[in-house]
C-alpha cells in the first residue's frame, strides 16, 4: 500500500513538473523577441531556427502545448482523486480539488509563466528542440482539433482569417518605438528618429522643400563671369539656371564643375559654356513621398531635385540632405546659413520664424501640433484662422496660444507659441 502512494505522489510529482514546463513553454515561445531570433538565426545558432519555425506555425504550436498542458494536469488531478479517496473516503474528493488546485495554480501556472516571461528569450532556445519534436508528434491530434474548432466557428458565421494585416505590423513597431522611454537625450534622440523612418512614406517632398523664395538661382542669358560671381558667393553646391523667366529652369550648375571650366580658360572666363557646364534639371510633382524620392535620389544617383505643382510651376527644391534631416535632425555644415528659428522666452513662450516647419516643432518638443494642411507654422496658423492674419493677432487651437509679433507683406515671419498649462492637481480633494 505503501509503495503504491509513494508511486502515485512521484507519477504526481513528475506531473506538476510536466505541467510547469508546458505552461511556461507557452510564455517563453510566445514572449521570444522574433527579431533576436531572426538575429541568431542568421549567426548559425540552429536552437534560435527551432524557435522560428515553431513561431511561424504559432497556432499548431500553441495547440500542441495546451493539448499536453490538459492531458497531463488532468492525469495528476485524477491520481490525487483517486489515492486521497483510498484514505479519506468520499471526502477525498475535496480534499484533492483543493490541494490540485493549488499545487497547479502555483507550480504548474504562475511560478513556470513568471520565470519564463523574464527570461522568454533563454527559456525558449531551450525547449525549442523539445518542442519542435513534441509539436510533429501531436500534430495529427491539434490538426483535427483545429478543423473541428474552425467549422464550429463557421457554423455560428464566425470565419478565422490566417492572414495578418501589414498596418497591425506598422503599428506593433510604433507601439515599441513608444516604448524606448528613457532621460537621457540619445534615447529621446534615438525615438525621433525611428519614428522618422517611418514618417517618410506619408510625408511629401513639399513639406520638406526650399521654397523658390528662399532659393538661389542665376540667370544664364548674364555673363559668364557675372554668373561664377553670383555661385562663388552663394552658400550651395548646386544652383539653378533660368532664362527668360524665373519658372524656366534649363539646368542646374555644380560649383566643382563650374571650378573645372574655370581652370581651363583662366585667361578668357567669358569663353565659359554655361550650357555645357549645365546638367539637364530634374523635374518632380510636389505629392511625391519622401521614402519614394530617396529611393529615386539613389537609383538615379543624383542630390538635387526641382518641385513643381500641378501646373508646372517651380515650387522650390529638395535635395537628399533635406531627407536625411528628416531622420536624424538639422544638419548643418561650415557654409550653411543657419537661422534663429526658435527663441525660447522668459514667460515659457517660444518666438518661432513662420518658416519653421510643424514636423520640425512637434518632433523637437513632442508637441502634437496637425501638419495635414500645413507644412510651416505660419501656414498654420493661416489655417486656423481662415484669413492672412494682422500683427497682434491671436488665435487659439487645442490649448495652444499662436501670436502673430510680425507680418511682411503677405508672408507671416514670426509667431510667438504658448504652449497649454499643465492641469494642476491639488494636494487635497
Amino acid at each position: 500500500m505503501e509503495t503504491e502512494l509513494i508511486a502515485t505522489l512521484v507519477g504526481i510529482l513528475f506531473l506538476l513538473i510536466l505541467s510547469g514546463m508546458f505552461s511556461g513553454s507557452e510564455t517563453a515561445l510566445t514572449a521570444a523577441s522574433r527579431p533576436r531570433m531572426h538575429l541568431l538565426e542568421r549567426d548559425g545558432n540552429e536552437k534560435a531556427k527551432m524557435v522560428s519555425l515553431l513561431l511561424k506555425d504559432k497556432e499548431r504550436m500553441i495547440g500542441a502545448i495546451l493539448l499536453g498542458n490538459n492531458l497531463v494536469n488532468i492525469l495528476a488531478s485524477a491520481l490525487a482523486t483517486s489515492m486521497l479517496i483510498s484514505i479519506f473516503g468520499t471526502n477525498g474528493v475535496v480534499y484533492a480539488t483543493i490541494a490540485m488546485t493549488l499545487l497547479v495554480l502555483v507550480f504548474g501556472e504562475i511560478a513556470p509563466k513568471t520565470y519564463a516571461f523574464y527570461h522568454a528569450d533563454r527559456v525558449a532556445l531551450a525547449i525549442a528542440p523539445i518542442f519542435r519534436i513534441l509539436v510533429l508528434l501531436l500534430s495529427p491530434i491539434t490538426q483535427a482539433i483545429n478543423w473541428i474548432i474552425s467549422g464550429a466557428m463557421r457554423s455560428i458565421g464566425i470565419r478565422l482569417s490566417e492572414t495578418t494585416d501589414g498596418t497591425n505590423s506598422v503599428e506593433a513597431l510604433r507601439g515599441a518605438i513608444e516604448l524606448h522611454q528613457g532621460d537621457n537625450s540619445d534615447i529621446q534622440h534615438e525615438r525621433v528618429m525611428l519614428r522618422s523612418i517611418l514618417d517618410l512614406s506619408d510625408v511629401d517632398v513639399a513639406e520638406v522643400m526650399h521654397h523658390r523664395q528662399d532659393i538661389v538661382m542665376v540667370d544664364g542669358d548674364l555673363p559668364a563671369t557675372d554668373i561664377v560671381k553670383q555661385i562663388v558667393e552663394a552658400p550651395y553646391t548646386r544652383i539653378p539656371v533660368w532664362r527668360d523667366e524665373m519658372d524656366n529652369i534649363v539646368g542646374v550648375i555644380h560649383a566643382k564643375e563650374l571650378l573645372r571650366q574655370v581652370c581651363a580658360h583662366q585667361k578668357k572666363p567669358n569663353q565659359i559654356n554655361i550650357d555645357r557646364v549645365s546638367s539637364p534639371p530634374w523635374f518632380i510633382p510636389e505629392s511625391t513621398s519622401l521614402l519614394d524620392q530617396l529611393q529615386a535620389f539613389r537609383r538615379r544617383r543624383e542630390h538635387f531635385a526641382l518641385v513643381v505643382d500641378e501646373y508646372g510651376s517651380l515650387m522650390g527644391i529638395v535635395t537628399l540632405e533635406d531627407i536625411l534631416e528628416e531622420i536624424v535632425g538639422d544638419i548643418a555644415d561650415e557654409h550653411d546659413i543657419v537661422p534663429v528659428g526658435v527663441r525660447p522666452q522668459a514667460d515659457g513662450s517660444y518666438l518661432i520664424d513662420g518658416r519653421v516647419t510643424i514636423r520640425d516643432l512637434n518632433r523637437r518638443f513632442d508637441w502634437r501640433l496637425p501638419d495635414d494642411s500645413a507644412a510651416t507654422i505660419a501656414g498654420l496658423v493661416i489655417e486656423i484662422g481662415r484669413v492672412i492674419p494682422d500683427e497682434g493677432q491671436i488665435f487659439n487651437q487645442n490649448g495652444f496660444r499662436f501670436e502673430v509679433v510680425r507680418r511682411r507683406r503677405n508672408r507671416i515671419s514670426m509667431v510667438r507659441i504658448t504652449t497649454p498649462k499643465p492641469i494642476q492637481i491639488p494636494n487635497e480633494l
